[in-house]
């Protein structure tokens, strides 16, 4: 981007609202040296009516003011928010003031003294932000017309929901935290909301915590210099470096050490960090979306996930539903997946037939979109018609006779913990004809501790 924000385009204009004369005189002068339309005012009923007469696409705004606060301006502006995006500044940076701000409508924020690079970068990405809206628009029409938001298909109430939350995060700089089974499309919905954000022309990164050993996590978030532990052959840059000005999203966050969660927190924070074994501060820029196929409030409870990384990462929260919660997505969803290989297959299957239909839409599908999707790729190679037929849906997707009693667990004196564990874990899996995930889920512990205890009593190959 150049060195004149608005190069390519009609200038945006800006107000400055701040009671500090030196402060306010000096922020108009540099804004206005980026190319932008600048005007002032001394507290926020000044601001009001500035507004309304100078009619700016962006209000930076003192939190903190006599008479009225710069929130309170904003809130009274609540329906022309779609059209003024406000910059907070707070000379107190708490976390709960920058997370109610944005909650309310605002951008985001800096804290004072006003750092200029910090201040520019925020520009440029809200006058990005106008064409992300515009998408946003394109995405309603698409909805109403085909049942898909973006890449996400359906359009169920609760998925109905989900789309409200990304229209709302989407062009935003805020913190997203995802939550929902394994399967949902926790990831797809970080996608999408980086596609819709001012960071899209940059990298989206992922990481799964629950899939990297803990010793090496650290290195993948924050990278590390040569030599800073044994193995360390190369200097080598982790996830914030490589998502610098982009997305950064975590997976499985509740999987993360606590002593980790607290370097995050003060990633978040304060927007540097250091290399393991570095020790040179970098400066990063970096939207962060995480995820987590707990309940977070349980997962803070059960001390898996830090009260105040949960606040910080709980700006927008999106609850993904289940797919036995939103069947009617079912042939929404098969449409596009049999599209989709048969382009890959090079098929020409035209649809699902309505008896195999009816066993698809009767499934609970533990596993949930996931699954669907492979049970779709399956079918759509081994169909040698039209249309996919039940011969071509595994065996388990049939219904069956109920059983005349539910798998019940009898334990006797003198049973160890260990075998009662053993137990445990074989009816769970039974009774989940073997999806872990599921039966992960049932016994209240993440995929990856389950994994653990299958080759801690070696029961794995009796699966």
């Amino acid at each position: 981007m150049s060195e004149s924000v608005n190069a390519s385009s009609s200038p945006e204009r800006v107000l400055i609202v701040e009671d500090e004369a030196a402060t306010r005189v000096g922020l108009a002068e540099l804004v206005r040296s980026w190319g932008f339309v600048t005007d002032e005012a001394a507290d926020a009923e000044e601001g009001l009516k500035k507004i309304t007469a100078f009619r700016p696409a962006i209000v930076v705004t003192d939190l903190v003011m006599p008479r009225m606060s710069g929130l309170d301006m904003m809130r009274s502006l609540q329906d022309q928010l779609s059209d003024i995006t406000f910059v907070i500044l707070t000379a107190q940076g708490t976390v709960e003031t920058a997370v109610e701000a944005i909650r309310e409508g605002a951008y985001d924020y800096l804290t004072k003294p006003v750092d200029p690079p910090r201040l520019k970068i925020l520009l440029e990405k809200i006058v990005e932000r106008q064409e992300t809206l515009r998408e946003v628009k394109g995405l309603r029409r698409q909805l109403r017309e085909q049942g898909s938001y973006g890449r996400i298909v359906g359009n169920s109430p609760g998925i109905r929901r989900v789309y409200r939350v990304i229209e709302q995060a989407a062009p935003t700089a805020a913190s997203v935290l995802i939550h929902g089974d394994s399967g949902t499309g926790k990831e797809l919905v970080a996608k999408t909301i980086h596609e819709l954000s001012p960071c899209a022309p940059f990298s989206f990164i992922a990481i799964n915590c629950a899939a990297s050993p803990e010793t090496l996590l650290e290195s993948e978030i924050f990278g590390h210099e040569k030599g800073a532990f044994t193995g360390a052959f190369e200097r080598r840059l982790g996830c914030f470096e490589l998502a610098h000005r982009g997305t950064l999203f975590l997976d499985e966050i509740a999987e993360m050490t606590p002593a980790t969660q607290v370097k995050l927190l003060r990633v978040l924070q304060e927007r540097t960090f250091r290399r393991l074994g570095g020790r040179q501060e970098q400066s990063v820029d970096v939207r962060m979306i995480a995820a987590t196929n707990l309940n977070p409030q349980d997962a803070v409870q059960r001390g898996k996930l830090r009260e105040d990384l949960y606040y910080r990462l709980n700006v927008f929260a999106i609850e993904l539903p289940p797919l036995r919660d939103r069947k009617e997505d079912i042939p929404l969803l098969v449409q596009a997946f049999v599209a989709e290989f048969n382009a890959r297959n090079n098929k020409t299957v035209k649809a699902v037939g309505n008896d195999a239909m009816r066993i698809l839409e009767s499934y609970d599908w533990p596993g949930n979109i996931r699954e669907l999707r492979n049970v779709l790729e399956r079918a759509v190679i081994l169909a040698s018609g039209d249309f996919i037929e039940p011969s071509q849906l595994p065996a388990q997707l049939a219904p069956t006779p109920a059983a005349p009693s539910p798998l019940a667990l009898t334990l006797t004196p003198g049973t160890t913990v260990d075998e009662a564990e053993r137990r445990l874990i074989l009816l769970t899996l039974e009774a989940t004809k073997n999806n872990k995930s599921r039966a992960a889920d049932i016994l209240g512990i993440s995929l990856k501790t389950l994994h653990n205890k299958l080759n801690k009593l070696k029961i794995r190959e009796q699966l």
